[in-house]
């Protein structure tokens, strides 16, 4: 591949420079997503705050999900002409600034633009670094490092929001940026005073030829990009829904739902860094496959639980790890094969894939939500529908092929 001959396998930083590269390309995105959750606890103070309606302020959410979206896109293609490196240090700073600026406002309007601005900024990160950290290692070892970026980035939805309602009890609804700002500022001049820390790495790739267009028309990187989409964009379905089918259906309380986060969460955490050896023993197609199938069978454990069970929120601690366990099995496998497949364009694939999980995630959540109020059916029946398709898209699409300069990660 393109990316792959640009940065031969001899020209790869020694094992500690990649593992430092890594920690900051996965502090960028960790930052990136902190966006959201850490200003949480301090949108229903903003009314108060400027005088104006709640509308107008949920906009401080909405602007960041919008502005997000847009990002994902734009950096995706920036990056074939910019360069990764330059790309990624470039959307930190948008980033601090934005984030300064946005603790400086005056009025919820200037706020909300600054929000869009943010969040188009945090996109950046996301879409670059898968990307970089492939550069960075062999498959398997990107493999390994995309699972563990994956394992801190889902912790960051439960300890940015704790961290932010601190943050705003004792400093004020500004505390979250300024902070925000501070973090992403130290992280640019690290990089800025030791470039060493990415070596060349995300350098420009002219003439590769790449579109999103090419990529939806690729069958093979959309087997494991919409397989991938569709497993994490029907897990989140259930978790957004979660909290009102638990609390109006299921006669339970938002501590079922922590309670089940907390569960859901930890065995991700754990198969997605077991996805590794798994991978060096059996292989990544056998693994993708599995993870696949271990997901379809958990929307199937719940849907069954949710005809015959007892409606108790207290049991969905046991039935909804299935699901997380797929999603951590073949999430970083399938992540680091829907760039392989992009044939070069890592960075487009990228943002791509991510651009998906947000549209299914969002657009099914909103789907969904006039019909959950009937009960936990509904819910999971959903659920299945959307995670059956990664599936059937294994069966259907042949798999990756690797170049025979490239052996694939096979025993």
């Amino acid at each position: 591949m393109a990316a792959d001959k640009a940065y031969a396998t001899s020209d790869r930083p020694t094992r500690l420079v990649a593992v430092l590269a890594c920690a900051v390309i996965i502090s960028g995105t960790v930052l990136g997503l902190s966006g959201m959750d850490l200003v949480l606890p301090a949108v229903p103070s903003l009314p108060d705050v400027f005088g104006t309606s709640v509308a107008t302020a949920q906009l401080v959410l909405a602007l960041y999900v919008a502005g997000s979206a847009l990002g994902l896109l734009a950096f995706g293609s920036l990056a074939a002409h910019i360069g990764r490196r330059r790309l990624f240090i470039l959307s930190l700073i948008l980033f601090a600034v934005s984030s300064a600026v946005s603790a400086l406002s005056t009025s919820i309007e200037v706020l909300n633009i600054t929000r869009f601005l943010q969040g188009a900024a945090a996109s950046g990160p996301a879409v670059l670094a898968p990307g970089l950290i492939r550069n960075l290692f062999s498959e398997l070892g990107a493999i390994r490092a995309i699972a563990a970026m994956g394992s801190i980035e889902s912790l960051t939805p439960g300890l940015a929001p704790i961290l932010g309602a601190w943050l705003f009890s004792a400093y004020g609804w500004e505390a979250s940026f300024t902070v925000t700002a501070a973090l992403t500022g130290i992280l640019v001049l690290i990089i800025l005073m030791r470039p060493s820390l990415l070596p060349s790495i995300g350098t420009k790739q002219a003439g590769s030829g790449g579109s999103y267009g090419r990529l939806l028309k690729n069958p093979t990187y959309l087997r494991y990009s919409l397989g991938h989409a569709l497993t994490l964009g029907g897990l989140l379905t259930f978790v957004f829904s979660a909290p009102a089918v638990i609390v109006q259906t299921m006669d339970g309380t938002i501590d079922d739902f922590i309670i089940m986060q907390v569960v859901g969460v930890t065995t991700f955490i754990i198969s997605a860094n077991v996805a590794g050896h798994l991978v060096a023993r059996f292989g990544v197609e056998r693994v993708i496959m599995t993870g696949a199938i271990i997901s379809v069978a958990g929307t199937i454990a719940l849907l069954i639980y949710s005809l015959v069970g007892q409606n108790d929120p207290t049991h969905l601690k046991y039935l909804f790890w299935l699901l997380n366990v797929g999603l951590g099995v073949r999430g970083g496998p399938g992540f680091v094969r829907a760039l392989s497949a992009a044939d070069g364009d890592d960075d487009r694939a990228s943002a791509l894939l991510i651009f998906f999980v947000t549209m299914i995630a969002s657009g099914c959540t909103a789907l969904v939500a006039p019909f959950i109020t009937v009960g936990l059916w509904t819910l999971t029946l959903a659920v299945f529908f959307i995670v059956l398709p990664s599936f059937l898209l294994m069966i259907f699409i042949a798999p990756y092929e690797p170049p025979a300069e490239e052996p694939p990660v096979e025993n």
